[in-house]
Order: structure tokens, then sequence, then C-alpha cells
């Protein structure tokens, strides 16, 4: 059985998607997948335990991207067509099955929508997949004894919660963790190592991952935290999918659409409209009673 499936070009989309690449391939283990990802978003997949073909498409003028990803699939018959982007690709292709997720926004969170496209009730929480080599990098890199994982960069500087105001909230939540060190995380490129660079500075002996990992590494070090703070970003729905209890701050972003989906997770939101409100109005004091809380050490 060949399985086709056209996901984010996204980090964040792209793992909000997991929970329902795996449901596929619990329900058809014999099954054979092709994922058609972005580029940013290609290292969410390259675990996927029963991946046979990754195409990696990049965006074009005039949408010149799908034409070229046609290409590429049109030769093949398809047993069921998976597209979670709403393109409409997967018409022009011959498929047995198609599930096309409508494009547009609608309420509830991200995730359970694409479950819902599928048929799946209750939806399938996000999942990530790793190797054993990733996660001895983890182990060699990270070592024994608790961490805070921090991730204080995003995709856009509205959801950019101030840099001073992680490193005030990693020494209170150290007042419940006695000896957790800070491990900063961030993607590659200048631009990352920037929005990390003031917490790197304020926090003493933090472990900087900027830039150093592969997705699955990241992965596989942010199960071992034992906490996650970090603004709506791809580093916050990865964490939350991994496992770690994850606690994820928004404003000019919609927590009830992309708050983050895992086993443990809570939100901390600014005060005012849902995706309207300044971060700089989210107060280190609220944010660490949401950790605490989900670390079951509050009040």
């Amino acid at each position: 059985m060949r399985i086709l499936f056209v996901t984010s070009s996204r980090i964040g989309d792209a793992v909000i998607s997991c929970g329902i690449l795996e449901a596929l391939r619990q329900s058809h283990p014999q099954a054979r997948f092709t994922i058609a990802c972005g580029t940013v978003a290609a290292g969410v997949f390259t675990r996927f335990p029963a991946l046979d073909r990754l195409i990696i498409f990049k965006k074009e003028r005039f949408d010149l991207h799908w034409a070229r990803l046609w290409t590429k699939l049109v030769p093949q018959i398809w047993d069921l067509a998976v597209d979670v982007r709403g393109s409409g690709l997967t018409l022009a292709l011959a498929a047995r099955k198609r599930r096309i997720l409508r494009g547009g926004r609608r309420p509830g969170r991200r995730y359970a929508q694409l479950a819902a496209a599928l048929g799946y009730d209750p939806p399938p929480l996000p999942v990530v997949w790793t190797a054993p080599a990733d996660e001895a990098k983890a182990a060699a890199l990270l070592g024994e004894g608790p961490f805070i994982a921090l991730a204080p960069t995003a995709n856009w500087a509205g959801k950019l919660w101030p840099p001073e105001r992680f490193i005030n909230l990693f020494y209170e939540l150290r007042r419940s963790l006695p000896g957790a060190r800070a491990a900063v995380f961030g993607g590659p490129g200048a631009a990352e190592a920037a929005m990390a660079a003031p917490v790197l500075a304020g926090l003493p002996g933090a472990l900087d991952l900027t830039g150093r990992l592969t997705l699955p590494e990241a992965a596989a070090c942010l199960r071992r935290a034992s906490l996650f703070v970090g603004n709506d970003s791809g580093l916050m729905h990865l964490a939350a999918a991994a496992g770690a209890p994850t606690l994820g701050l928004f404003g000019r972003s919609r927590a009830s659409e992309y708050a983050p989906a895992g086993p443990r997770t809570a939100i901390a939101v600014a005060p005012g409209p849902e995706g309207e409100a300044p971060m700089a109005g989210l107060s280190v004091e609220a944010a660490a009673a949401a950790a605490l809380a989900l670390l079951g050490r509050g009040p």
C-alpha cells in the first residue's frame, strides 16, 4: 500500500500533523509513505519508520512549486493521498482515496482539525520520531541532572517574550528545581542566534544549543527536559510532542488554535484580546505560576 502525505513548510505545523501520520502508520502497518514537505520542516520526518520517500519543496513565485511537486508524484497511483495543506494537489493525482483539509481558519485546536478531516475521534496527539544516535547525542550533551529548556526565538517579532523575562523566570523556577541548569534552544542562522544571545548572556553557564542540532536531535534533547518554556514556535510544538512538560507563551498568536499539544502542556497568555495582546503584557509571575502548576508544584 502506498500513501502520500502532503504537509507543511513550517516546523510547528509539520509537527502538529505527525499525530495523524502516526495514526495512519499504525492502522496501515504494511504501507510505505511518501511525504512532501517544505525545506525547513524536512527534519521532522527523517526518522519516520515507514518512510519510503521524502520530497522537499521550496516555495516559488506563482505557486510553481506545486507544479514541480506534481510532476514527481503523478507517475504513481496512490492508495491514499492525504493533503493537510488544502492545496488541491491530490485532485490532480491518481488516487483510490483522498483526504484533503479545507483551507482557511476554523475554530478549535489545529491538531484536532486535522484529525477530524481523517475521521479520527479522539484526535491523536502529535508525536516525534528519533533514532538511537539522536538519543546518544542528547545524553552526551546533557549529562545527568535536571535542566530547564528555554526557547526565546520565534518566526516573527510579535511572538517574542522579552529576553530578560526568560532570565528572571529561570532563576524563579530554579527555586523549585534545585540544581537545574538552563539549556537554550534555537534554530539555525544569524537571526535565531541574535534572538537567543541576550538570554545566553544573562545566564552564565547555560548550554547553548542554538543552531547546533538536527530536529530529531533537538527532540531527543527536549524529551529529557524537566521543563520547557518557549514562545509559540516550532520548538514549542516539538517539545510538547516529545513529551516534555511544555509551557507555551502566547500573546500575538492564537492559543485556542496553536497551544502546545502533548501529554503534559500548559499555556501562559498575555492579557488582552486573543491574538492581539502584546507579549510584554505577560509577567514573569504569571509564567512562573503556570509553569509550577504544570509541574505540580503550585500553591
